[in-house]
């Protein structure tokens, strides 16, 4: 793991000891099961998300599948509409998880979110994947959210 990915996951990690579980659904995991969702600070839902600050966030799931690699996609679902959200690591290999993936194995992988300050605010859904070597979702979910300033 490169010191930027590891200084990623320790402030990650430092953020979950008082982060508490995110309501999600699952929007299509199919080759894993998410077991929580943490985002930190998310004091109250639908969380909260300062403009010009990054979030950490944590996805603990079962992996059902071997897999070499993953890789990480987000989106932010604006009126029906998946429009990228930019994440700093998009290797899930480098983000907490040791690869490879091993079948009937629990994960934590952990990232961070960040608010741009250019965003508008605006109330939208995060849906946020990682996608095995054959582009399954190892999980796939859904979160809502709202960037104030």
């Amino acid at each position: 793991m490169d010191v930027r990915a590891g200084i990623i996951v320790l402030f990650c990690l430092m953020g979950f000891t008082c982060a508490e579980p995110v309501k999600f659904l699952d929007c299509g995991s199919t080759t894993g099961k998410v077991v929580t969702v943490d985002i930190a600070p998310c004091p109250i839902q639908p969380c909260e998300l300062h403009r010009g600050v990054s979030y950490g966030v944590n996805v603990t799931f079962n992996s059902d599948v071997l897999s070499q690699t993953s890789t990480a996609l987000v989106h932010g679902i604006i009126a029906g509409v998946p429009v990228p959200f930019p994440i700093p690591i998009e290797d899930g290999c480098k983000s907490g998880i040791v690869c490879p993936i091993q079948q009937q194995h629990k994960y934590n992988y952990v990232n961070l979110l960040p608010v741009k300050t250019q965003y508008p605010s605006i109330k939208l859904v995060v849906e946020w994947e990682l996608r095995d070597d054959n582009n399954k979702d190892l999980f796939c979910i859904r979160f809502p959210v709202k960037i104030v300033s």
